[in-house]
C-alpha cells in the first residue's frame, strides 16, 4: 500500500449559484440539492421545480425523470474531470494516470458529498435504481479510463469499465466517511481496489504498480493549492 503523504489539500468549492446559470443547470443543481437533504424516492418534480425556479411544464420539457436529471449530473462530472487532467502526467505507469484521474473525480464530487451518500443508499434498497447507476457507472468509467489513456473500446474496454465502476463504488463507500482533508483512507482505498484490480482477468492488465502514486498525487494538489484555492474543481 502506498504511504499517504502530508498535503494541503485544495478546498472543495460549493454548488453553482442559480444565479446566471441554464434551466438545466438549475434543475440538476435543485435535484441534487434536495437529494442531500432526503432520499431521492423522497423528492417530487413540484419541489425540484420550485427549487430550479422553473414551471413544470419546462421542467418535463428538461426532463423525462429523475433518473435523467442524475445522468446529466454525471456526465457534467465526467466533463469536468476530463477538463482537468494533468499533462504532466503523461509519461507516468498507466495504473498511477488512473489513480490521478480517480481522485480528480472525487475531488470534483466533494461539494456533493451528502447527495451521493443518499443516492448509494437508496440504491442498496432499490435494486432496479441500482442497476440504472450501474449502467450510468460503466459508461462514465469509460471515459476515466480513455482519460488515463487506458483502452475503453470494444468488449475487453466494456469489462474493463465494469470492473472499474466496481472498485469505484467501494473506494466511494471509504471516501463518504473519510472526514480527512489530506483523504489518507480514501487514498488508501483506492491503492489497495487498484491493487486488487490488477488481479481480475481483462483488467487493468500489464499495469505496473504504484509505488508514489498518493505521494505524486499529494503533490500535485499541494502545487495546484500553492496556485489557487479558487481552481477547486466544483459541479
Amino acid at each position: 500500500m502506498a504511504r499517504t503523504p502530508s498535503r494541503t489539500p485544495r478546498r472543495p468549492a460549493s454548488p453553482k449559484s442559480p444565479e446566471g446559470t441554464s434551466e438545466r443547470e438549475r434543475v440538476v443543481g435543485a435535484f441534487m440539492a434536495l437529494l442531500a437533504e432526503r432520499s431521492m424516492e423522497e423528492i417530487g418534480f413540484g419541489e425540484i421545480a420550485a427549487r430550479a425556479d422553473v414551471s413544470l411544464p419546462q421542467l418535463r420539457d428538461l426532463f423525462g425523470s429523475k433518473l435523467a436529471m442524475l445522468s446529466a449530473f454525471t456526465k457534467e462530472t465526467d466533463r469536468q474531470v476530463l477538463g482537468s487532467i494533468d499533462a504532466d502526467m503523461a509519461e507516468e505507469p498507466p495504473r498511477e494516470r488512473l489513480f490521478d484521474v480517480l481522485m480528480r473525480r472525487l475531488e470534483v464530487l466533494a461539494p456533493h458529498k451528502a447527495a451521493m451518500r443518499s443516492l448509494l443508499r437508496s440504491a442498496r434498497r432499490n435494486p432496479p435504481l441500482a442497476l440504472a447507476l450501474n449502467s450510468l457507472a460503466v459508461r462514465s468509467q469509460q471515459w476515466m479510463l480513455t482519460a488515463a489513456d487506458i483502452s475503453a473500446a470494444g468488449p475487453k474496454g466494456m469489462v474493463r469499465a465494469q470492473g472499474l465502476a466496481v472498485l469505484y463504488a467501494s473506494v466511494l463507500r471509504t471516501w463518504l466517511d473519510d472526514e480527512d482533508e489530506g483523504l489518507a483512507r480514501t487514498m488508501a482505498a483506492l491503492d489497495r481496489a487498484l491493487a486488487r484490480g490488477q488481479r481480475w482477468s481483462g483488467f487493468l492488465d500489464d499495469l505496473g504498480r504504484i509505488p508514489a502514486c498518493a505521494r505524486r498525487f499529494g503533490r500535485r494538489r499541494s502545487r495546484d493549492a500553492d496556485e489557487g484555492e479558487g481552481a477547486a474543481a466544483a459541479v
